[in-house]
C-alpha cells in the first residue's frame, strides 16, 4: 500500500476511484489490463489520501445534485478500507451534501456503512451494486479467492433490500468452460429473485481478455484448472472477447427468467436508473428560476 495526492477525484461522469489496484485476487479481473495504466504492482494499493478533501471541494462547487458513482474500476471495500475508512469518509460527504450514490462492490464490508447508505437513500438515492458470477461456493473460492463468496453477497443484498436500499447485480464475467452453465445461471438468478434486486447487468455469457489480465488469468488457469489455458488458446487465440458457445441459449433463459420475476434486464434501463437523480422540490424550484 502506498499513498498519493491526487489532482482530482471525480470524472466527467461523476465517477470516482478512491483506490487503484485490488487485493481480492479475482482471476479474471479486467482492471489488471495495461490500458488502465496502473503502473505499480496491482496488489500494492494506491490510496488517494486527499480523496475526501477533493470530493468535498467538488460537491460544494456543483450547481446541480447528481449521482456519484464508485467501485466500477477498483473495489471501495478492499481489506485496507477496514483501517483507512476512506470510503466511509467519502460516503459521509455525499450524505452531508445530499447527493446520490451508486456504489459497486463484492465485499460484505459494505454493511459497516449501512447507516450512511440508508441516510443517503432517504435524502436522495442510494443504489448498491454487487457482482455475482459463480453460484458454486467451492468454485467461487477459486475464482474470487480474496473476498466473501456469492452466498454471503446474496445475504448482503437481502439485508440491503430489507432496509429499503435498491440493488443491482453485475452478472459478469461468466467464464467459458468453467461456469457458463444453466445450473450456474439458475443459481445466481434464484439469489437475485430472493433478494429482490431491481435489475441485472449482463453483457453476455463470456469474458474479455486483454494484455495484462490475460497473462494473470492464464497463470490462474494453470494453477486451478490444468489444461484449461490451452483450451482457451485454441478457442480464442488473442481475441479481446471470449464469448461462450452457450451464450445464445443462456441469454435467452436469462431474459425469460428476469421478465417472469420482474427484474430489469435491459442494460440501458439499468444504467439509466443508476444515473438518474431524483430531483428534490428545492431543485425543481431552482430550475423554475432558470438556475442549472
Amino acid at each position: 500500500m502506498h499513498f498519493v495526492d491526487a489532482k482530482g477525484i471525480l470524472s466527467a461522469k461523476n465517477g470516482m476511484n478512491i483506490y487503484r489496484g485490488c487485493t481480492h485476487g479475482c482471476i479474471y479481473c479486467d482492471s489488471r489490463s495495461r490500458c488502465y495504466q496502473i503502473n505499480h504492482d496491482f496488489e500494492d494499493i494506491e490510496v488517494k489520501q486527499n480523496a475526501p478533501e477533493l470530493l468535498e471541494r467538488a460537491l460544494r462547487s456543483k450547481r446541480k445534485k447528481c449521482m456519484i458513482g464508485t467501485g466500477a474500476m477498483c473495489d471501495p471495500y478492499m481489506h485496507c478500507e477496514e483501517q483507512l475508512e476512506m470510503t466511509r469518509k467519502c460516503l459521509a460527504l455525499i450524505d452531508h451534501y445530499e447527493f446520490g450514490l451508486a456504489i459497486q462492490t463484492k465485499s460484505d464490508r459494505i454493511l459497516r456503512d449501512l447507516d450512511l447508505l440508508k441516510s443517503i437513500n432517504q435524502k436522495a438515492k442510494c443504489v448498491v451494486q454487487m457482482t455475482l458470477t459463480t453460484y458454486d461456493e467451492a468454485l467461487c473460492r477459486k475464482i474470487e479467492p480474496g473476498v466473501c463468496t456469492t452466498k454471503r453477497r446474496y445475504e448482503v443484498l437481502k439485508i440491503l433490500h430489507e432496509n429499503g436500499i435498491p440493488t443491482v447485480v453485475w452478472m459478469s464475467p461468466i467464464l467459458p468452460f468453467i461456469n457458463d452453465t444453466k445450473e450456474n445461471l439458475d443459481g445466481i438468478l434464484e439469489y437475485c429473485i430472493r433478494a429482490g434486486v431491481y435489475g441485472i447487468i449482463c453483457f453476455g455469457i463470456g469474458m474479455t481478455l486483454r494484455e495484462g489480465n490475460r497473462e494473470y488469468f492464464y497463470r490462474a488457469l494453470d494453477h486451478h484448472f490444468p489444461g484449461m489455458k490451452e483450451r482457451y488458446q485454441r478457442r480464442y487465440g488473442y481475441a479481446y472477447e471470449a464469448a461462450s458457445d452457450n451464450n445464445k441459449p443462456l441469454m435467452k433463459r436469462f431474459h425469460e427468467l428476469c421478465g417472469r420475476h420482474h427484474i430489469v434486464s435491459d442494460m440501458d434501463k439499468v444504467f439509466s436508473y443508476l444515473h438518474e437523480f431524483p430531483e428534490s422540490a428545492g431543485y425543481e424550484q431552482m430550475r423554475l428560476f432558470g438556475e442549472e
